[in-house]
């Protein structure tokens, strides 16, 4: 899909090369810095939109006309890399949407936005590569998989001085400048850059850079140190249907709050708790208590208007069930219509973030009456990895 807002202006495709292919960095004195090639996580606790790390180069140094670098995800979006110049008057942005390269392009009165190719959110090491073959500028995926975008212009060509920015996982302008919005958290990892052939250090916007592991697999990650929080009203509640909860995962190898409910201004509702030492996953439901060992791989909790359905590995000869009333489980309802959802962690007094008895552990699916549960839309720690978990 292309979309373009104007004409596009006289020498796009001589700034749009430089602005998406070039990196490079004379570093601030008392920052950070890593090479080019190195292995970067994009997930790392920031600012949302704001880069992990950058660079500035004058645009006389660059003398090549093609990049690439390795990316791996199973996060469907979020931005991978910025690059301006004009101190941002000029802009590039690539990123994921839906798992598909998007690339964002201004200058001068100019938009453009183009999606196009594979679904590079598989989990795999994926080679892409940006060059500037006038009058095309070509994104290309794994050596084959081509997006090309040609331009043309019947005014002169501008050439270009001065300064260019470039940024890994943020952007450098004003988000509502952006043609098409999307989340810019990326739960993915950039390594083996080469950019235009130059050498010089990106700068880091953190003491030290997060590592990215050797092998992942699908699911949300919890390092014990916070939880995310959903409120219970974006849930689609069918009276007669009750809420299902279903979790996958290695219970065995969890420790902490899986995840707890609350109505404002009332006790604690539900909780579910694993504990590594006793090797026991511990249900509580008002002042009732479900002890069960953390063998299982699934586990299905439904909420009814009358009982707590509780089911293991789809065994229904592990189906427990609890009544359930407005007498016995006050609040139960309101809990749902109005209440919060903390994955990861429990929820405390206070109708704020604060909680505890955070959650170590990979969740591998969450999912809340049959849909995928997307962590990037709750209120989150950063910490938290929403799509992937160590292998």
């Amino acid at each position: 899909m292309v979309v373009f807002h104007k004409a596009m202006a006289g020498g796009l495709l001589l700034s749009l090369s430089l602005t998406l292919l070039g990196w490079g960095a004379e570093g601030r004195r008392g920052k950070k810095e890593v090479s080019g090639g190195a292995t970067v996580y994009l997930g790392q606790d920031r600012d949302t939109w704001r880069p992990l790390i950058h660079t500035a180069v004058n645009l006389s140094e660059i003398s090549s006309i093609k990049s690439s670098f390795h990316l791996r995800t199973f996060d469907p979006e979020g931005a991978v890399f910025y690059g301006d110049t004009k101190n941002g008057e000029d802009w590039f942005v690539l990123s994921l949407k839906d798992g598909i390269p998007l690339m964002q392009i201004s200058r001068g009165n100019s938009l453009v936005s183009v999606a196009g190719g594979p679904k590079l959110n598989d989990g795999k090491w994926h080679i892409v590569e940006v060059s500037n073959q006038d009058p095309f500028v070509i994104l290309e995926v794994d050596g084959s998989n081509r997006m090309e975008v040609g331009m043309q212009s019947k005014e002169t060509n501008e050439v270009l001085s001065g300064e260019l920015r470039l940024a890994l996982g943020g952007i450098l302008v004003d988000k509502e400048k952006l043609i098409v919005p999307f989340e810019p958290h990326m739960d993915g990892c950039v390594r083996k850059g080469s950019w235009l052939n130059l050498s010089v250090p990106w700068e880091v916007e953190a003491e030290e850079l997060w590592p990215c592991y050797q092998n992942v697999q699908p699911g949300s990650y919890f390092p014990g140190t916070g939880f995310a929080i959903f409120n219970t009203s974006v849930f689609p509640i069918e009276a007669d249907r009750g809420v299902k909860t279903e979790l996958w995962g290695d219970f065995s190898k969890m420790d902490g709050t899986i995840f707890s409910i609350k109505a404002p201004g009332q006790e604690l509702m539900f909780a579910l708790v694993a504990n590594n030492n006793t090797k026991e996953v511990t249900l509580t439901f008002g002042g009732e208590n479900i002890c069960m060992k953390d063998t299982f791989k699934r586990l299905v909790i439904i909420f009814l208007t009358d009982s707590l359905q509780v089911l293991q590995d789809e065994d229904e000869s592990k189906t427990t069930t609890l009544p359930t009333s407005p007498v016995s489980h006050p609040g139960y309802l309101t809990a749902w219509k109005e209440g919060r959802l903390a994955v990861g962690g429990l929820l405390g007094e206070e109708e704020d973030d604060v909680g505890s008895q955070f959650l170590t552990g990979c969740l591998e699916k969450i999912q809340v009456q049959g849909r995928d549960l997307d962590l990037d839309l709750a209120v989150k720690h950063m910490s938290i990895s929403s799509h992937s978990c160590p292998a």
